[in-house]
């Protein structure tokens, strides 16, 4: 565990969705499908405090976002949070705006690769919480309903238009989360954060201060016990052994 977390332990288990950590890949895994693993109050409260201890968690090198049944998630819960929300007043509203807008803001600041793993159909605010992810990954079956028409997006037209990285068959789908998890959970952990670092606030950069910041990570990253592994492992013609620092 970090030593900068405090006296918190972190949380053993989660009410409103799975959670599992393997050889360094944690699932998380909602689990309504037979509401199509629609969001709650209670699942984005439990996500949002998730995505905040997951830094401070040496077991964890990346995490998997999917779904069970034929659902990654259909967006809020019609009864439980659209609904409720028309009996809340304004100051109830925004605390909820803002809980949905911090679950996205942590997990693109998050430092460890997010893969989302589309098992099936993510609209609304399930199709925002696949796109906040670093890497997509869809079923065949999966779809996108994103904004304007909400028209479905297929699995083939988001490959071709660079909403995601892979699709494969809907069988195969876990094996080729757990290949891609397993590569990113063995490599350099310190590079894939700061990598995931600088992509996400140079977009908000100049040229010059976006170059400067890749210029001081560079030199930071120069002195990682993974940069000395790499060049050693290099000149004796094997393998590295990441250690993520």
């Amino acid at each position: 565990m970090s030593a900068f977390r405090g006296s918190a332990s972190p949380t053993q288990s989660w009410n409103h969705f799975r959670f599992a950590v393997n050889d360094g890949v944690a699932t998380l895994t909602f689990d309504r499908p037979q509401k199509l693993n629609a969001l709650t109050f209670q699942v984005y409260a439990d996500l949002r405090d998730l995505l905040t201890e997951l830094p401070q968690r040496d077991d964890v090198r990346v995490l998997v976002i999917t779904g069970t049944g034929r659902g990654f998630s259909s967006g809020g819960d019609v009864t439980e949070i659209i609904g409720e929300l028309q009996k809340m007043d304004p100051r109830d509203l925004l605390a909820f705006a803002r809980m949905t807008g911090t679950v996205t803001q942590r997990m693109r600041d998050c430092p460890l690769p997010i893969i989302a793993s589309v098992n099936g159909v993510a609209a609304g605010a399930g199709a925002v919480i696949a796109l906040a992810a670093d890497l997509r990954i869809l079923a065949r079956s999966a779809t996108f309903s994103l904004l304007l028409l909400g028209e479905p997006i297929t699995s083939d037209r988001a490959l071709t238009i660079g909403l995601a990285n892979a699709a494969v068959e809907d069988n195969e789908l876990s094996m080729a989360t757990s290949e891609v998890a397993g590569r990113l959970a063995r490599g350099p952990a310190l590079a894939y954060a700061a990598t995931k670092m600088l992509i996400s606030k140079q977009m908000d950069m100049n040229l010059g201060a976006a170059l400067e910041l890749d210029t001081m990570t560079q030199a930071l990253l120069m002195k990682s016990a993974d940069h000395a592994e790499f060049y050693t492992a290099f000149r004796e013609g094997r393998e590295p052994k990441w250690s993520g620092r």
